[in-house]
């Protein structure tokens, strides 16, 4: 049998409740828990992917699309895999670069992968060196 600091002490520690034959945790504080969490996963931000490889213009290039956009073709373990850029203000300043040739690039940004096709939000991108 617990004393009532004990009692005390693990209400505090795990949210604990007292029963006439056994301690249980307390439903409430564990679907409190639980949502805190949940709502903390959702609303972390995705980590930036750092990629490096060829930018392609998908229109030019892949003959893919009728407008210029930037893709990166970057190649990991003899594989070709294909970033399509979102068409945001940095991909845009960018596309003079890739638009009639290739270029060797270091880019960086927020990953999706969506229909089997992965888009990339760019942060970053420059030449690479």
């Amino acid at each position: 049998m617990l004393s009532a600091g004990m009692l005390y002490v693990q209400r505090l520690a795990g949210g604990l409740r007292a029963n006439s034959r056994r301690i249980q945790p307390n439903p409430r504080t564990i679907m409190k828990k639980l949502a805190i969490l949940s709502i903390l996963a959702l609303s972390l931000p995705a980590f930036a992917e750092k990629i490096e490889g060829d930018a392609v213009c998908v229109k030019c290039n892949l003959k893919e699309t009728k407008v210029c956009q930037t893709a990166i073709k970057v190649t990991k373990d003899g594989k070709t895999e294909t970033y399509y850029a979102v068409n945001n203000d940095i991909a845009k300043k960018f596309h003079d670069n890739d638009c009639k040739e290739t270029a060797k690039v270091v880019a960086e940004g927020d990953v999706v992968e969506k229909d089997g096709k992965k888009t990339i939000t760019l942060t970053s991108i420059d030449l690479a060196k």
